[in-house]
């Protein structure tokens, strides 16, 4: 008789099927914010590139995109941050095909070397400047996650930074959001505090806590405020910076 499947493994074919519709899937969801996946993409790379002037970290040059699905974060992380070698890891073959057929080389003209992989064994140690995710953690059963960190922090060069976006279980609108979404639905949630103790765990150091995406588009002309409103727990996601000791 077959044995049943690992959560991992499960997960993992979940996302192999939804690969070529990963779009359509999503934007069930992001509909009722009136935006679309690129808005959030850039907008978490545009505070994030902020947080890290702030915390005096300097310029990542280097990146792996951890969990990076279909590639959508690659050209923000390229373009906007300055990345100059971005990897992007995810556990779906098919995810990988996708995201190497839609982005290739989308760096730029000589300027940004971008590839992807789904084998994170095969990365070597201390090889990148920046790791970064995206709600890529409620997705991992929670008995693997510990070691999933171990793997990040086996990864980033010695005093490099892990920024960890996640979605906001204060938020009930986030809630609610992602019961649309199928790949979402079954989805456990981080809280922040449950968040920087897993990663901390893990030998990185915590430095930095904000929240963002306070506004749907119809409030649009109240955004510039949001900074100034980051230490509060309002935001759809939460951004949590860390560096390697």
């Amino acid at each position: 008789m077959p044995s049943e499947p690992s959560p991992a493994k499960a997960r993992q074919e979940e996302f192999d099927e939804f690969a070529g519709d990963y779009d359509t899937a999503l934007n069930k969801g992001l509909k009722f914010t009136g935006e679309k996946k690129e808005y959030y993409a850039e907008g978490r790379v545009r505070w994030l590139q902020q947080r890290l002037a702030d915390l005096k970290l300097g310029q990542p040059k280097s990146c792996l995109d951890y969990g990076c699905g279909t590639g959508t974060s690659a050209p923000q992380l390229t373009s906007v941050l300055g990345i100059n070698d971005y990897l992007g890891f995810d556990p779906s073959t098919e995810s990988v095909t996708e995201a190497t057929r839609t982005h290739g080389q989308d760096g730029g003209p000589g300027t940004a070397r971008i590839s992807f992989t789904h084998d994170l064994a095969g990365i070597p140690s201390s090889s990148v400047d920046m790791a970064f995710c995206n709600g890529v953690f409620h997705h991992i059963p929670p008995a693997d996650r510990a070691g999933c960190v171990q793997e990040i922090v086996r990864i980033l060069k010695p005093g490099g930074v892990f920024a960890f976006w996640e979605n906001n279980p204060w938020n009930p609108i986030v809630r609610l959001l992602m019961r649309l979404v199928p790949f979402d639905r079954d989805a456990i949630m981080l809280w922040p505090l449950e968040a920087k103790k897993l990663v901390s765990s893990g030998g990185l150091t915590f430095l930095d806590r904000t929240y963002y995406f306070i506004y749907p588009s119809s409030l649009a002309f109240l955004r510039p405020s949001e900074p100034s409103l980051s230490g509060l727990p309002l935001g759809g996601q939460y951004l949590l910076v860390f560096q390697k000791r």
